[in-house]
């Protein structure tokens, strides 16, 4: 059988639903069911590797790899398989890391403050989960990390995703010009919006509330377009999932498992929220700049996944500049406008 053309935050609940909407056996997997549901850390390295010189000029991509993770998306997963809740965690969350090895230099680094986004490049995967962990009081019992390409070539196995914009969107850093209306976006373009920052004056806020709508968005695409055989939702598992080895990696059989999990699961039953923040924070020499969490409100996201509910509802405050519960998806086939 001859498949398509192989391909960050954020498509893992898109193909979660996209694997589960066929006639799809439970596939043998060591995929665990933890009581109080599964939980799985999502993130979006900013990594070029693949990516071709053409693309990066086309698509504004640039040469620089940070090596960090740009999109942190802790999924929870209900114990009943039937509901999805996902937590964005800012790129630039003050945090305080552990005496730990630096992975590249072998340099023993000291207890110090750094930005959240920063475990990964110092630590690699297992310290990143580490620090989610502590920060969240939430255990983590899988992993799955999406770089440019990977994001880019996902976008295009799918035929492209809807935008909708009530107002134009341009971002002269990622080179994204969208005028009002719906259309459908492919792999470099849809990088650029899921990227930009720029677009609307609210920076990273903004840019975590457009990765939500995009993921409802897609959602629903892959519903009613991809019903494909075994044979195709399992090489698409693991074109999501990749080569990459890390701790507790989420295998491509043990998406399998959770997509025949979540195959009666609608979009409509996705929530989302994003960490709420307290307040900015003057520039730390050798941090730069950082967030602080609204630690009660935090609190009380992560209590509730912990517990295995849905998310708070959005409780007003003067310190918090992203509220709780961001929202929740309705159903049906209306998109989520900008």
């Amino acid at each position: 059988m001859k498949f398509p053309r192989p391909g960050r935050l954020l498509f893992l609940s898109t193909a979660l639903v996209a694997l589960g909407s066929g006639s799809l056996a439970l596939a043998p997997s060591d995929l665990p069911s933890p009581k109080g549901g599964l939980n799985i850390l999502v993130v979006g390295i900013d990594s070029r590797a693949r990516v071709t010189p053409e693309e990066r000029i086309k698509y504004h991509i640039g040469n620089h790899d940070c090596r960090c993770t740009d999109v942190m998306m802790l999924v929870h997963v209900s114990a009943k398989n039937d509901r999805v809740s996902v937590v964005s965690l800012p790129r630039d969350s003050l945090t305080e890391f552990p005496a730990h090895r630096d992975r590249e230099t072998g340099e023993m680094l000291p207890r110090h403050q750094a930005k959240l986004n920063n475990a990964w490049k110092e630590g690699g995967p297992s310290f990143a989960i580490e620090m989610v962990e502590a920060m969240t009081k939430t255990p983590v019992h899988r992993y799955l990390e999406i770089d440019f390409r990977r994001f880019m070539d996902t976008v295009d196995v799918i035929d492209g995703v809807p935008i909708c914009t009530k107002k134009t969107l341009k971002d002269p850093s990622t080179g994204l010009d969208l005028r009002p209306g719906t259309r459908k976006v492919h792999g470099g373009e849809a990088l650029q919006y899921v990227r930009s920052r720029k677009a609307d004056g609210q920076a990273d806020f903004g840019r975590i509330k457009k990765q939500h709508k995009f993921v409802v968005n897609t959602l629903r695409e892959v519903r009613a377009h991809l019903y494909r055989d075994p044979d195709w939702m399992r090489w698409f598992a693991e074109t999501l999932r990749g080569r990459e080895s890390a701790e507790r990696a989420i295998s491509p059989r043990e998406l399998l498992t959770l997509a025949g999990r979540l195959r009666k699961l609608g979009p409509e039953r996705t929530e989302f929220a994003t960490v709420p923040i307290k307040k900015i924070n003057p520039l730390i020499p050798g941090v730069g700049a950082t967030i602080s969490w609204d630690v009660p409100y935090a609190d009380d996201i992560f209590a509730k996944l912990r517990a295995d509910k849905p998310l708070p509802k959005a409780r007003p405050t003067p310190q918090s500049q992203t509220p709780l519960g961001e929202y929740k998806p309705a159903g049906g086939k209306t998109l989520l406008c900008d």
